[in-house]
């Protein structure tokens, strides 16, 4: 855990799924006060730049848990940074989640076994690519009907914008 903001408070500091560059990611941990990053891959620029953010932060001592609301897609590449990154905490990912009601998104792939998890763990993914097989036909049809889903806005009780 990252010593400076352990001395103030004994809750870890989990931070980063809105920031977007290896330099916001810099800024944060050398000024300390962070835990545990949220870098997330579909976000920062792909595997290999959310592996040169993870690689800074172990120099910092700090644990990485990519942030992955999406698909099995984001997923799979998520799971790929996770295998060969030693300061990978946790893994988040929304199969089952509330705002994929409706729909599974496990349909997306012909291979929704790869994301078996066992004692809380995922099997390392060992198929070419991202060791999973999309499934073109399903998608081709549910780009059919498009995509509508809008980012909710939380608002606290008082009314003021909490998160957009």
């Amino acid at each position: 855990m990252n010593s400076s903001s352990s001395r103030t408070c004994h809750t870890p500091i989990a931070t980063g799924e809105r920031n977007f560059t290896r330099w916001g990611f810099k800024h944060m941990l050398t000024r300390g006060g962070v835990d545990i990053i949220q870098p997330d891959v579909s976000h920062c620029g792909g595997i290999l730049e959310a592996r040169k953010i993870a690689a800074m932060a172990e120099a910092f001592d700090v644990a990485v848990a990519l942030h992955c609301p999406l698909g099995p897609i984001a997923l799979a590449a998520c799971l790929q940074v996770d295998f060969c990154t030693p300061n990978a905490f946790i893994q988040e990912q929304s199969a089952g989640i509330h705002y994929n009601d409706g729909y599974d998104l496990l349909n997306y792939i012909r291979n929704p076994e790869v994301f078996t998890y066992r004692d809380g763990m995922c099997d390392l993914l060992t198929r070419p690519g991202l060791g999973i097989d999309v499934n073109e036909e399903y998608v081709r049809e549910m780009a059919k009907t498009g995509h509508d889903w809008h980012n909710p806005v939380w608002r606290d009780s008082d009314g003021v914008i909490a998160e957009w």
